[in-house]
C-alpha cells in the first residue's frame, strides 16, 4: 500500500486566509500573562513519548521544547508551580474508568507501568507534582483546579499531547475556569498528521494564545 504523503504547507496555505476572516470578526484577541504563572504538562509519559505503544506520538520534538521551557521555569527566580499528568487506570478491570474505554484501548494505560511513567527527558522534580487522570481534560475529575486556585494562579502554560484530545480539552476547561491560557507552540504532540497545525491554530482563535516556545521562555527569563 502506497504512503500517503501529508504537506502541512497546504493547511498553512488555508490557515493564512482563515486567519484573516477571523481577525476581520474580531477573533484572535491576545490574552497575555498574567500575574502568577503554572506549567501543565499533559499526558508527556512514555506511553505517549516513546514508540511501540497505541498511544505513541512523534514527539520527540515536543519533548525537547518541553524540556527547555521546563529548564527555564525551574530557573526562574519567580516561582514558576510545575505539573505532570498522566492518563492512567488500575488493572483490575478498568473498575477506575466509564465508557471511554469503548472508544480507545485504555486498557493498555496501567498505573505503575512503564508506560505510565513520565518520560525521563523532562527529569521531574521532587518538588513537582505528577497525578493521574481518567478523562481527557487534566481538569475533569481531579484536584488540579483547587490546586492552581489555592496558589493563587492565574495563567496556565500548557504542553504535551495530544493536540487533539487531552491538550485541547484541558485548554478549554483552563479557559473556562477563569485562566489566562497560553500555548508553546513546539511543545504540542499528536500521532495523525494534520493535528496539531488544525487544532492549534482553532486554539490560538478561541481560547488561548499559541506562541513559539522561544517566546514563552524569553518571557520567563525576564520575570522578576
Amino acid at each position: 500500500m502506497q504512503e500517503v504523503q501529508f504537506d502541512p504547507k497546504v493547511l498553512e496555505a488555508a490557515f493564512e486566509e482563515a486567519r484573516r476572516i477571523y481577525k476581520e470578526r474580531g477573533f484572535q484577541r491576545r490574552m497575555g500573562f498574567g500575574k502568577k504563572l503554572a506549567i501543565i504538562n499533559v499526558d508527556l509519559a512514555n506511553a505517549w513519548t516513546r514508540p511501540g505503544h497505541p498511544f505513541s506520538c512523534d514527539a520527540d520534538s515536543a519533548v525537547e521544547a518541553t524540556a527547555r521551557l521546563l529548564d527555564a521555569a525551574r530557573a526562574c527566580k519567580q516561582k514558576i508551580l510545575i505539573w505532570f499528568s498522566c492518563t492512567a487506570f488500575n488493572e483490575n478491570g478498568l473498575e477506575d474508568n466509564g465508557r471511554w474505554e469503548e472508544k480507545i484501548p485504555l486498557s493498555t494505560l496501567h498505573i505503575g507501568s512503564e508506560w505510565a511513567e513520565i518520560d525521563s527527558r523532562l527529569k521531574v522534580q521532587p518538588n513537582e507534582t505528577v497525578f493521574y487522570k481518567k478523562m481527557a481534560s487534566c481538569f475533569a475529575g481531579t484536584p488540579l483546579n483547587y490546586q492552581l486556585r489555592s496558589r493563587d494562579i492565574d495563567t496556565v502554560i500548557v504542553t504535551g499531547a495530544t493536540a487533539c484530545a487531552c491538550v485541547r480539552h484541558t485548554v478549554m476547561d483552563a479557559v473556562a475556569l477563569g485562566y489566562k491560557v497560553i500555548v508553546p507552540a513546539e511543545t504540542i504532540a499528536d500521532r495523525i498528521p494534520g493535528a496539531i497545525q488544525w487544532n492549534l491554530f482553532d486554539m490560538d482563535a478561541k481560547f488561548a494564545d499559541v506562541m513559539p516556545v522561544d517566546e514563552v521562555i524569553a518571557y520567563i527569563n525576564n520575570l522578576k
